[in-house]
């Protein structure tokens, strides 16, 4: 099964895998979906060309793998969504 980071939604409570069909047609294992945790936006920042979110975490968050929250809270499934964003809303610090 994968490994998350501690500060993963997905570590605690933990959470139950279940079977399922892929369209190949293998048994995988898979993780429900918890809710995404209440955030408050603390700002906004206006990203420069070329800024990547996780380095934007680092920064802003104070940790490189909290890229995911600020993905989030800013309603995108996946990071890369955020490129053409003009101004992101900012979690806080800590959770």
């Amino acid at each position: 099964m994968a490994v998350f980071d501690p500060k993963s939604r997905y570590v605690s409570p933990p959470l139950e895998p279940y079977a399922v069909t892929d369209r190949r047609g293998r048994t995988v294992m898979a993780l429900p979906m918890p809710e995404p945790p209440v955030d408050q936006s603390v700002g906004r920042y206006l990203p420069k060309q070329g800024q990547r979110l996780d380095h934007l975490a680092a920064a802003l968050v104070l940790d490189p793998f909290g890229y995911w929250r600020i993905a989030e809270l800013n309603g995108a499934l996946l990071p890369d969504a955020l490129d053409e964003e003009e101004r992101l809303m900012i979690p806080p610090v800590t959770r």
